[in-house]
């Protein structure tokens, strides 16, 4: 038996609502990786450091950035990991903050 549209209605909404709480909680934990990395002193354009990102998302989807769970001792990074590189020559002295 079809639903009738609004059930469907309430289940978008509360599908829209376990969206927005994923979302939010993935922007979280990656927002405490960043500043624990150091990217909240780093001045640089928005555009730039998505781009790092998206270099970093793309190395670990193409399994060239396995992590291992274990940090490395000192640093604090996951062992296997090597730090994003950013160029910020020209973006550090815009005066634009991301």
């Amino acid at each position: 038996m079809k639903k009738p549209s609004s059930k469907i209605r309430e289940e978008i909404a509360r599908l829209q609502d376990q969206l927005k709480q994923a979302e939010t909680r993935e922007a979280e934990r990656i927002g405490r990786i960043a500043l624990k990395a150091g990217l909240g002193e780093i001045e640089i354009e928005e555009a730039t450091l998505q781009a790092a990102f998206e270099e970093i998302a793309g190395r670990f989807r193409k399994g060239k950035g396995q992590a291992t769970g274990k940090r490395n001792i000192g640093d604090g990074r996951t062992a296997g990991a090597s730090p994003a590189t950013v160029a910020v020559g020209a973006a550090a002295g815009s005066g634009s903050e991301a």
